[in-house]
């Protein structure tokens, strides 16, 4: 659009900081975005044609599909069509069964499928604000069933959908749950240490823990990776730009007063900052076009979220305002002060050039907090799909290169190497 996009150059001229000049652009974008005439329907020459040649039923599907959502989702369209999917029949079958459950989890460890077997587990932390079969979608997409395939034993975590009743569960707590994962599956293995896995922000609570094993001086972790994981909370993530010291906390009375802050919540503010493909996208779709929304198992996924207790709530905030990983002993979990910098297991950081939650740039800046040795790889893909990246994709393609990472992106990526494939390929 021109006139957007000169809108957005005139702001260049505007003598304001950098962080409020991308708040204005992100304003300008959000109201461009929307007003959109293909997003009404005399304005949208595909909608009326479709409710000429269906005789006003496409019309009657859009109604319908609109009341749905405004009973059932907040008034946002909904991204997928649920009713293919069921976790357990579809979605979520690689054997498995829960060897340990606690008030704060269950353990789940899946059945071997190779005859030769490694010895050390991998353990996956998934965020805590989503279901752990992330990582085991559909057969054939599915990170558990790849990596049994290849005879490395998998744990997963599977973390308790809290209520208000467990509002006071903090990072202290969720990482004294992560410690324990590691120390049934580590005792299940009989080995003395484990690769660990954190996804989004279950690679926090990872980054926390590893910080605490470091002042305790216990070798717990053999190595860890980051899965599209922003552990350096400054600079250009659009969360970053748009969160003030009044909004942080004004975030943080609304979940206290509630005891927890609703999943549903935190997946349509994440919509919103992508609101062309995450909410126009599916108005027209659904309510113009009268289609259902897609069945797509990410998407599914995307929408079973859990809740997020306020005690978490708060320590993440207060991470995201200080940005505390990044200043050695700037924080305490359980009793000790966390630095990074004397973290010296390996670590594999994973990172989605199109992510808009955690840019890659941002995950990269991993590399350079961590002690040990660090190696980078940049898939082609956004957030999720940087995580459900299987072999076979004919657009795969990841980027990687030899020796340390560099201190700045950019000269990381003149420097590296395209590959075709998945990056699940790399080191298995």
């Amino acid at each position: 659009d021109p006139v957007a996009r000169r809108r957005k150059e005139d702001l260049d001229d505007v003598g304001i900081d950098p962080k409020s000049r991308e708040r204005a652009r992100f304003a300008v974008t959000l109201i461009t975005e929307a007003a959109a005439p293909t997003n009404t329907l005399l304005g949208n020459p595909s909608a009326l044609a479709k409710a000429w040649q269906t005789r006003g039923q496409s019309l009657v599907a859009g109604l319908r599909h609109f009341r749905h959502d405004l009973r059932h989702n907040a008034g946002m369209p909904s991204m997928v069509d649920t009713r293919p999917f069921k976790v357990g029949e579809n979605l979520a079958v690689t054997p498995g069964q829960v060897i340990h459950r606690s008030e704060l989890f269950e353990l789940i460890q899946y059945a071997p499928a190779a005859a030769r077997a490694y010895t050390r587990p991998l353990v996956a932390i998934p965020p805590q604000i989503n279901k752990y079969y992330i990582s085991d979608l559909a057969p054939g997409r599915s990170f558990v069933e790849h990596t049994v395939a290849a005879g490395i034993p998998y744990f997963a975590v599977s973390w308790r959908n809290p209520t208000p009743a467990q509002r006071d569960w903090d990072l202290d707590a969720y990482v004294s749950a992560c410690r324990e994962a590691l120390e049934v599956a580590c005792d299940v293995s009989a080995t003395s240490d484990a690769n660990v896995a954190g996804m989004c922000a279950g690679g926090i609570t990872l980054a926390c823990l590893l910080g605490h094993l470091a002042a305790v001086d216990e070798s717990l972790v053999h190595s860890a990776t980051f899965m599209v994981a922003g552990l350096d909370l400054a600079g250009e993530s659009t969360v970053g730009i748009l969160t003030s010291r009044a909004s942080i906390e004004a975030a943080r009375s609304r979940s206290q007063r509630r005891g927890v802050l609703d999943g549903r919540d935190l997946g349509r503010m994440f919509a919103w900052l992508r609101p062309n493909d995450l909410v126009w996208n599916y108005w027209v779709n659904n309510y113009l076009l009268g289609q259902n929304p897609p069945a797509f198992d990410i998407l599914y996924w995307n929408a079973d979220t859990t809740n997020l207790t306020a005690g978490l709530h708060s320590d993440f905030l207060d991470l995201l305002s200080d940005n505390g990983l990044t200043r050695p002993g700037s924080i305490e979990v359980l009793g000790t002060p966390v630095d990074l910098g004397k973290v010296r297991c390996d670590s594999y950081v994973v990172a989605g050039a199109t992510d808009h939650i955690i840019p890659w740039t941002a995950a990269y800046r991993t590399t350079q907090l961590l002690g040990g040795d660090s190696e980078f790889v940049l898939g082609s893909s956004g957030h999720i799909q940087a995580i459900v990246n299987p072999p076979g994709g004919r657009r795969s393609r990841f980027m990687t290169r030899a020796g340390p990472p560099p201190p700045d992106p950019p000269e990381w990526c003149a420097g590296a190497t395209t590959n075709d494939g998945s990056w699940w390929e790399h080191r298995l």
